[in-house]
């Protein structure tokens, strides 16, 4: 299992870090049995597992649960438990107990959103043995204060921004930092700068790796497919095929065929 340590080690490589975004055991199983470096239970949960439009509308006990059934799943695996919306707003205490629950339920660090108010809650849980992964650039948890899912950093201003925040939110302590949707030349340079490991998404090539979320990589998010994303593969059309072939062979009495079925040897 990899640790926080193997991600300033990657960085000093060269190495490239793959992470990727699940929520569930079975995916957690097939991910376990890959090459990914590591696994985040993003917030994102929220719309990818819970139908809902923004990922404001995770919340605590939630993380938790579907931490819980990665871990069962990718036990060796390292993994980050995303800190949901106003999570770590509150009050100390409350934000402890929301980073100590994610870490019971299986992951071994935290991930929170931006850097400004934050700074102090990273050195505290990173001082009481909670490493913590920042999170720059387009934050989702703050998409109606932003205005919708754009671009950030194309200014002058907003690029300096970024870099003060990389900057805060690695002396404050984080071992690793995410960088969204961030003009390409913008995050090699944070990248360049940083004595952390940066993991882009919409981030371009100069990060020091990538993160993709499991949906729509596989294609099976078939609504939803912004600039950044690759699939890998048309996941939709294939189970859908396979649904397909079920309902068919059910309907012409194909399936079960004998293997399938469990058989009573009469006795003479």
């Amino acid at each position: 299992m990899k640790s926080v340590c193997d991600f300033s080690k990657m960085k000093r490589k060269g190495q490239k870090i793959s992470m990727v975004t699940c929520y569930d055991y079975t995916s957690a199983c097939i991910v376990s049995q890959s090459d990914v470096d590591c696994i985040l239970v993003g917030d994102s949960l929220a719309m990818t597992m819970h139908g809902h439009d923004s990922t404001v509308m995770a919340v605590p006990d939630m993380m938790a649960l579907h931490t819980a059934a990665v871990k069962r799943g990718a036990p060796e695996t390292f993994i980050v438990g995303d800190m949901p919306f106003l999570s770590y707003r509150k009050s100390l205490s409350e934000s402890i107990a929301v980073a100590g629950a994610l870490m019971q339920a299986g992951a071994q660090a935290v991930k929170l959103e931006g850097a400004a108010g934050n700074t102090e809650l990273v050195t505290h849980l990173v001082q009481s043995g909670i490493p913590v992964m920042g999170h720059i650039g387009l934050t989702p948890q703050f998409v109606h204060q932003i205005g919708g899912y754009k671009v950030q950093g194309k200014s002058k201003e907003c690029a300096a921004r970024l870099k003060e925040e990389a900057r805060a939110l690695e002396e404050a302590g984080c071992f690793a930092l995410v960088m969204e949707c961030v003009p390409a030349s913008l995050a090699e340079e944070i990248t360049k700068a940083a004595g952390i490991a940066t993991i882009g998404i919409g981030a371009g090539r100069g990060t020091d790796g990538q993160v993709l979320v499991w949906q729509d990589m596989l294609g099976l998010n078939t609504e939803f497919q912004p600039k950044f994303v690759r699939r890998y593969t048309n996941g939709a059309e294939i189970f859908t095929k396979a649904l397909n072939d079920y309902v068919d062979d059910v309907q012409k009495g194909a399936f079960p065929a004998d293997e399938n079925c469990f058989w009573h040897r009469s006795v003479a």
